[in-house]
């Protein structure tokens, strides 16, 4: 598979630009610094482009390594207001 491969949804980046085939995403690694890039998360998200641009793996499996490399200093936090709301107890017949 070329490095020129497009990902199926591209990957958007924090300055708004949008990371649109397995080169852009590999370039992008390449300019990062020196101590963000050894991070084990970019280290990954390397293998994982080249498994993908050398042996024809799904172009997913690429993405969800960069996504999580870009988003490893995120946090999830459960927000209670996206929980869907019981609509009632159920009544059964012979409780009417």
């Amino acid at each position: 598979m070329p490095w020129s491969t497009p990902f199926e949804d591209p990957i958007p980046l924090a300055d708004g630009r949008l990371l649109l085939t397995l080169r852009d995403a590999a370039n992008h690694i390449t300019k990062l610094s020196k101590a963000e890039h050894s991070a084990p998360e970019w280290q990954a998200a390397m293998e994982a482009l080249i498994l993908v641009a050398e042996n024809g793996g799904p172009t997913m499996l690429a993405r969800i390594g960069v996504m999580r490399a870009l988003n490893r200093h995120v946090e999830r936090v459960f927000n209670p207001e996206r929980k869907s709301r019981h609509w009632g107890k159920r009544k059964l017949k012979r409780d009417q």
